[in-house]
């Protein structure tokens, strides 16, 4: 099966199904299925799928961690895989047996709803440096989720990060307020700075296909958007290809504005 790929200059999609696995759960028939989810938007032309497995599995569980690479290693060979959380909890064991392409290290307790700060240094720095080297050695890329802070990035790096992941829940917040083009040169400080690190780009959290192509067109360098809850909320008006081809759309605006 063809692969979807991203050229040079523009912004990978990767899904995150986690909030399909949360409608799955609350009964016990198998539906929506998570990997038909997957199937569904790759064939649309996502480039990646995103899952966050957190410790109590309110949503996406250890079975779907394990189903999903075996559908991308068979089917989507091409297509990154990226799994996020908390390398202090769970997140390692997944890495160790699974070596997805990318590893999203995500500060979480293991009672948040959702994640909602990124890493600091030089107080998380000792800790983390020795679960990116591990990683790392397995061929994994490690993405740091980092709010946005032009200082952390040259910290980030320091500490092995190949990636940080820029938390964009206060851009999103921001939108159609007067704080939103402050915000946003804030971001986009961040990203220069992350830049001229030697760090590659990601961003999520809140972004939506309302926030999107402003965040893009805005923030230089962005490599990956991982994109959930809005993601599944627009799916389950349009349906997962029409949500997938929308978000592309997104994408294609910021960089043709470029």
């Amino acid at each position: 099966m063809s692969t979807s790929s991203v050229s040079a200059g523009t912004t990978a999609l990767s899904v995150n199904l986690n909030k399909v696995a949360l409608v799955r759960n609350t009964r016990h028939l198998g539906i929506p299925s998570v990997t038909r989810a997957a199937t569904l938007c790759l064939r649309a032309g996502a480039q990646g799928i995103t899952v966050h497995p957190r410790p109590d599995a309110r949503h996406i569980r250890a079975h779907d961690v394990h189903d999903l690479s075996a559908l991308l290693a068979k089917d989507w060979p091409g297509i990154e895989f990226n799994i996020e959380g908390n390398p202090f909890q769970n997140l390692m064991d997944f890495v160790r047996e699974l070596r997805p392409h990318q590893a999203t290290f995500v500060p979480d307790s293991e009672t948040q709803s959702t994640s909602d700060h990124g890493w600091t240094f030089p107080d998380d720095a000792e800790r983390l440096r020795p679960l990116i080297a591990e990683a790392k050695a397995l061929g994994v890329r490690v993405s740091l989720f980092m709010d946005p802070i032009p200082e952390m990035m040259a910290a980030a790096k320091a500490v092995g990060a190949d990636r940080v992941e820029l938390y964009t829940e206060s851009f999103a917040a921001s939108r159609g307020t007067p704080d939103e083009q402050a915000v946003l040169e804030r971001y986009a400080a961040t990203a220069r700075a992350a830049l001229a690190a030697g760090l590659g780009l990601n961003a999520g959290h809140d972004l939506s296909r309302d926030n999107l192509t402003p965040f893009l067109k805005a923030v230089p360098g962005v490599q990956e958007v991982s994109i959930g809850h809005a993601f599944v909320a627009d799916a389950l008006e349009l349906g997962y290809e029409a949500a997938t081809r929308d978000y592309l759309r997104c994408i294609a605006e910021a960089h043709a504005a470029a």
